[in-house]
């Protein structure tokens, strides 16, 4: 196959740099264009390759067969329909499209929870970085119907500050960051919470998701520690994850806790499952650890794109 002519919109920020890199080195792949309002004109190497940022509004849609939407939330969804009406397939990385918030019909892109409607989509929209952690750590239990129904299911999951974006804030200043640890979105309020609860509902689930983010005093990755009570004791819960995802090249149900040093640059998601033990309700502890910017943005992106336009969905990717 050809050299696919792709478009990464809003180009400047972690993820849409991330993206530029991975399609840069896509073996089936090239970047068309990348545009970056606030630094146009300026340059930047992809891939060994120098490429001159262009404002939004030079963006020539009509030469990308993909683009990829790496846009702020509310302002992605106009730029979607632009490039589907120039005639590209489209992964959009904000919250605008998917569930919970966004409009009935467009293909949630978690591949490893149902790819059938991404396979020759036009539109695709690619999960947040918290979501993609949380469901994947939920949806064995769900499907199996394990968890009671209205559970209460606490999660606190700690990311990366490359999470909150790359506009500068005050409270993401290295001396703020560096040498400390911090929830934020306390109260379950969290704008990814519509998202996730969504997904649960459409996977049958009927339960609460009691979120609380924090900010680690690193550059990317998210380890969620999930606790979920359930309907019996399970001799050997992991057994349960790994019937599950039996084939999936990116995720792996692993034996001791991960830590983000096994995921980070990898678009891979390593999940661990525990027994907690003294609970008079039977529990579990499910850890979750993925790379925010790759399996939870960009790298995503890139296995969505793969099974749309009907390649190999691993290439140009590291598990």
């Amino acid at each position: 196959m050809h050299n696919i002519p792709v478009g990464v919109l809003g180009a400047s920020g972690y993820a849409g740099r991330e993206l530029c890199e991975l399609v840069a080195r896509h073996p089936k792949m090239s970047l068309a264009f990348a545009t970056a309002n606030e630094q146009r004109g300026q340059r930047a190497t992809f891939g060994g390759d120098e490429v001159v940022f262009k404002a939004m509004a030079d963006a020539p849609l009509e030469t990308a067969e993909l683009v990829f939407c790496a846009l702020p939330h509310g302002a992605s969804a106009e730029w979607v329909t632009k490039a589907r009406d120039a005639g590209a397939r489209v992964v959009d990385l904000s919250q605008d499209l998917r569930p919970g918030t966004g409009p009935a019909g467009i293909p949630y892109g978690l591949p490893e929870l149902g790819r059938t409607e991404l396979s020759g989509a036009n539109v695709v929209a690619n999960p947040g970085c918290y979501p993609t952690a949380i469901l994947l750590a939920l949806a064995p239990l769900i499907v199996a119907g394990k968890i009671p129904v209205g559970a209460s299911v606490a999660v606190a999951a700690a990311s990366g500050v490359t999470g909150a974006g790359y506009s500068p804030k005050p409270e993401l200043l290295y001396a703020e960051v560096a040498e400390n640890f911090r929830a934020y979105s306390v109260g379950n309020e969290h704008r990814h919470l519509a998202e996730v609860r969504a997904v649960v509902t459409s996977l049958g689930g009927d339960l609460d998701v009691l979120f609380t983010p924090h900010l680690l005093p690193v550059a990317r990755g998210i380890l969620a520690t999930i606790t979920v009570p359930v309907t019996e004791e399970i001799s050997q819960p992991a057994a349960l994850w790994r019937s599950h995802f039996r084939g999936e090249h990116f995720i792996r149900v692993v034996d001791s806790p991960p830590a983000l040093r096994d995921v980070v640059r990898t678009n891979s998601a390593l999940i661990h499952v525990s027994t907690a033990h003294g609970m008079r309700q039977p529990t579990l502890i499910v850890l979750c650890a993925i790379d925010n910017l790759v399996k939870g943005a960009a790298g995503q992106a890139i296995q969505n794109a793969n099974i749309m336009l009907g390649i190999e969905e691993s290439l140009g990717l590291t598990a």
